[in-house]
């Protein structure tokens, strides 16, 4: 099959990236740290507020759940005032990195030059002094705990049958990995040791102590087989990119990152648990048409960095990106040599969401443009990187980009 050329992503750069402060519970306002996120990205291009004319946003307006989102594409353009030619948010998109691959899509349609994409949370701060379940549905009204609960579209099925939250959901998926192809537990703990040993190395992360094994197994069950580090940490901060077209980027302050490829395709019912494979994930499907993309092939791929809202769904990435085969995830990662900064493939090099804070799939493609400058500083992976696999996303809503050093 031949790769055309003229695809949008071959016209589109990461110019540039920024993160505000990351922590566990800043207190801060959203709208603050998102613009913290955004102007230094676009410092970071050496570009002013003025050059940007386009803006993309993962979910955009959502007041639930609480923390969800910092900010809203009409908040930030009037706080920059910004005059945009497009822009664009919402939540059903393919992944968190959606609103970068609509970014693509509109510098690719001639729409805009400099696109300015962000995403932010506050879930820390939202929790209060409560726990992890004051944010989800069985939170009551008020998001505190202890109200009547509410539920329209899928979860009105779900709720009278206590699968209240992703956890649940994701459970089943690593259950049925298990049975079907023997995965372990002790396999399953490598994606968080890990991103804990590479968390220690990251001066933003949420969790920097070091993780042993036996922590692990001692840590407590939330869902069966999911244990307590099996489940990233809610935190707050943002994180913003400029996508620019690829001839103005070359110009730009620092060396760009180039867009080689993009996977949005679902050909699954778009469903946590009504898949045909629970196995699989709709990934498998981006990722397909990722490769289709391109000319480069999964054994070009020097570093991955890949959603791990679970640490389950890390797994099921790599095998969705054919990084490794089919029911092989748990013997590819067993012993965690093989992810580690200096092994075959680094993996997650920034701690993931299990350790530096669920930044929700923007921070998996900041650290990949970080790595691929060499701008890594003490996490830095020893042998210099010029391809990575993107990923973001589980259950219903996943994309994928594969990026590069090279034009």
């Amino acid at each position: 099959m031949s790769i055309r050329e003229d695809r949008p992503e071959k016209q589109c750069a990461v110019s540039g990236i920024g993160q505000s402060d990351i922590g566990r519970r800043l207190g801060r306002d959203p709208l603050e740290l998102t613009l913290d996120a955004c102007y230094a990205a676009v410092a970071d291009a050496g570009l002013k507020p003025s050059d940007i004319n386009g803006l993309s946003t993962y979910p955009g307006n959502m007041s639930q759940p609480k923390g969800f989102t910092g900010a809203a594409a009409y908040d930030v353009i009037d706080a920059m005032r910004l005059e945009v030619d497009w822009y664009d948010s919402g939540v059903e998109t393919p992944g968190q990195l959606g609103s970068v691959i609509k970014a693509i899509l509109a510098i690719g349609g001639g729409l805009a030059d400099h696109v300015l994409c962000f995403r932010s949370v506050w879930e820390g701060s939202a929790q209060g002094t409560g726990g992890r379940a004051s944010l989800g549905p069985g939170g009551g009204p008020g998001g505190g705990g202890g109200g009547t609960i509410y539920a329209g579209g899928f979860q009105q099925w779900m709720l009278p049958f206590g699968s209240a939250g992703a956890p649940i959901w994701v459970a089943l998926y690593a259950q049925a990995h298990m049975d079907r192809y023997g995965t372990t537990s002790e396999q399953l703990a490598q994606i968080a040791l890990n991103g804990r040993r590479n968390a220690g190395l990251n001066p933003k992360a949420i969790y920097r102590d070091p993780l042993t094994l036996e922590d692990y197994f001692n840590s407590r069950i939330i869902t069966t087989p999911l244990r307590l580090f099996d489940c990233d940490v809610p935190c707050d901060g943002a994180t913003a990119f400029v996508i620019s077209r690829r001839e103005l980027a070359r110009d730009l302050a620092k060396p760009p990152v180039y867009i080689e490829a993009m996977g949005t395709a679902i050909h699954d019912r778009p469903s946590w648990d009504q898949l045909k494979d629970l196995t699989r994930t709709v990934g498998t499907d981006a990722a397909a048409q990722m490769w289709g993309r391109t000319s480069l092939t999964p054994a070009d791929v020097d570093m991955a960095q890949i959603y791990d809202g679970f640490s389950y769904l890390t797994m099921l990435w790599l095998e969705a990106l054919q990084l490794c085969g089919k029911g092989e995830s748990g013997p590819f990662v067993e012993g965690g040599t093989r992810i580690g900064r200096d092994g075959a493939l680094p993996l997650n090099t920034a701690g993931g969401q299990l350790s530096a804070g669920r930044l929700h799939g923007y921070g998996f493609l900041h650290e990949a443009c970080v790595q691929l400058r060499g701008e890594g500083g003490e996490r830095q992976v020893p042998k210099q990187p010029k391809v990575a696999a993107v990923a973001a996303g589980g259950g219903n809503t996943c994309g994928c980009l594969l990026v590069t050093t090279e034009a």
